[in-house]
């Protein structure tokens, strides 16, 4: 049957996930990716589940099998009261909304916030899983200026003074994808001129926990709570496809981003919230995120010295202090997306940076790469290749 429907004028901004279409190429046997940002099935409590879910039955019975409140299970509010001020970021039980990871919560901001032409600011380059989320709201954005250090403040000063912005979008910590952190004295730098601007800051903070040197900085949230709304997930520190994301707002946009989740999937799935609580209840949560730093740390450095050791002249490459990505830059000629194409012939797999930038025809010459899913043996491999690839 050929049925004729017309779509919806927002489709003509949804696109198709890059990292996911190459993920789907290099599924092949032989292939090395370093593409995804996937945590390591290494990363997973495989061993907690059994005790978690009989925890869990034991504990909730049917109640973990009951459709719940949008806002979320209440026993994991209660649970990351304590995980959010470790964090830095003071919030009550009911202040702490749970999503279907924090995918969910980018979209239902796009759908409260963004009218078509609404400004959004973003750091240049920024996640693109944020722009897929924002793009069918048909916003327009402005890149912020960046340096070796991440975001320059004075330059988002500049952009606020001079637009109208309906929301600044950050990643502050092992951003992704540059896997660069903001310095504490910039996050107080920003945080004023959020204040004196008093503008609304959309803070991502998926990756803080994955760090491997260094000390912890609180969010620029915590500095400005009152024009924050703060995100974070499990993903990372517990597994991904039980997709427990949460996040603390100003009460209005609280409010709103409740009613959006209504209208998009109810609630997150109880008995994921219930194996989360239990999980964190448990004690498990910090000797789990121990492990992970153990396993991805001598990932990261042997990715840093095979740049060091195979990459040509012209090429730099973010030091991140932890998260899950190295940011590469190449000489401007270079288009990584036809190297891409020319790197998987050869078995290795990246995704080209330009992908990350919300305007077009910028970052031709970049490159993410993800550090968590092969050994460091591997890794060492797969950047020998690239850089005899980069050198011809």
């Amino acid at each position: 049957m050929n049925l004729n429907i017309e779509l919806a004028s927002r489709t003509n901004n949804m696109g198709e996930n890059i990292i996911r279409e190459i993920l789907k190429v290099v599924s092949r046997p032989g292939m090395i990716s370093l593409a995804g940002g996937i945590p390591s099935p290494e990363s997973f409590p495989i061993e907690l589940f059994e005790n978690l879910q009989k925890s869990v039955i034991s504990k909730y019975k049917s109640e973990a099998f009951q459709y719940g409140p949008t806002e979320g299970f209440l026993p994991l509010r209660e649970e990351l009261v304590s995980i959010l001020a470790n964090e830095g970021i003071e919030a009550t039980a009911k202040q702490i909304m749970i999503t279907s990871g924090s995918q969910g919560t980018l979209d239902a901001i796009g759908k409260i916030l963004i009218n078509k032409g609404d400004i959004i600011a973003v750091e240049s380059p920024t996640y693109l899983g944020a722009l897929s989320a924002f793009n069918p709201y048909e916003p327009a954005y402005i890149g912020i200026k960046s340096d070796e250090e991440g975001l320059i403040p004075k330059d988002l000063d500049k952009v606020l003074s001079e637009n109208s912005v309906k929301f600044i979008y950050l990643i502050p910590t092992f951003q992704n994808p540059t896997g660069k952190t903001l310095s504490k004295s910039r996050r107080e730098e920003i945080a004023k001129i959020i204040i004196k601007h008093n503008a609304l800051l959309i803070e991502d903070n998926p990756y803080s926990s994955l760090r491997y040197k260094g000390e912890n900085i609180k969010p620029i949230a915590s500095l400005c709570p009152e024009n924050s709304v703060y995100i974070s997930t499990l993903s990372k520190i517990f597994a991904p496809g039980l997709r427990i994301g949460y996040y603390v707002a100003p009460e209005k946009i609280r409010y709103w981003l409740t009613l959006a989740k209504q209208g998009i999937d109810l609630h997150t799935s109880s008995y994921n919230q219930a194996l989360a609580a239990e999980y964190i209840s448990g004690g498990y949560l910090q000797a789990q995120i121990e492990k992970n730093v153990e396993l991805y740390k001598p990932k990261q450095i042997a990715m840093l010295n095979a740049l060091q050791a195979y990459m040509p002249k012209g090429f730099t490459w973010s030091k991140p202090d932890g998260g899950m990505f190295i940011w590469v830059e190449g000489p401007k000629n270079y288009n990584m997306k036809e190297l891409n194409i020319l790197a998987m012939e050869q078995g290795v797999a990246f995704v080209p940076g330009e992908v990350f930038f919300s305007q077009k025809d910028e970052g031709k010459n970049t490159l993410r790469l993800n550090f968590t899913m092969a050994s460091p043996e591997v890794i060492d491999l797969a950047i020998k290749k690239l850089g005899e690839l980069f050198d011809k």
